[in-house]
C-alpha cells in the first residue's frame, strides 16, 4: 500500500477505522526529510496491518494544534480514531513496526 496523503477534508474518515500511523511533518524540516523514506518502507510493510499516512503541518495546521504537535516530525499512531502512541522525533522503523504490531 502506498503512503496516503492526508488534508481535513479525509482525517478523520481515514483514521476512524483500524489502524494508522500518520507522519506529522513538513517540507522544510531536515529530520522528517530523512524519516520519508522509512514512512515509504513501512507503508508496504504494513499493508494489511495498518494505514500509513502523511500530513503537512504547513497546508493543515489546524490539525496538528488539534492534536498538541510542538515539533515535527512526530508519529501518531492511531486506532479507531484514538491516539494510541506518539513518537516525537524520528525513530528506527523496527520501534514503529513494533508498537503497530503491539496494538492489535
Amino acid at each position: 500500500m502506498s503512503v496516503l496523503h492526508l488534508t481535513a477534508g479525509n482525517f478523520d474518515e481515514t483514521i476512524s477505522r483500524g489502524k494508522v500511523l500518520v507522519d506529522f511533518w513538513a517540507q522544510w524540516c531536515g529530520p522528517c526529510k530523512a524519516l520519508a523514506p522509512v514512512i515509504e518502507e513501512l507503508a508496504s510493510e504494513l499493508t494489511g496491518q495498518a494505514k500509513v499516512a502523511k500530513l503537512d503541518v504547513e497546508q493543515e495546521s489546524a490539525l496538528a494544534a488539534r492534536f498538541r504537535v510542538m515539533s515535527i516530525p512526530t508519529v501518531i499512531l492511531f486506532e479507531n480514531g484514538t491516539e494510541a502512541k506518539r513518537f516525537v522525533g524520528t525513530q528506527p522503523k523496527e520501534a514503529y513496526l513494533a508498537e503497530v504490531r503491539k496494538h492489535g
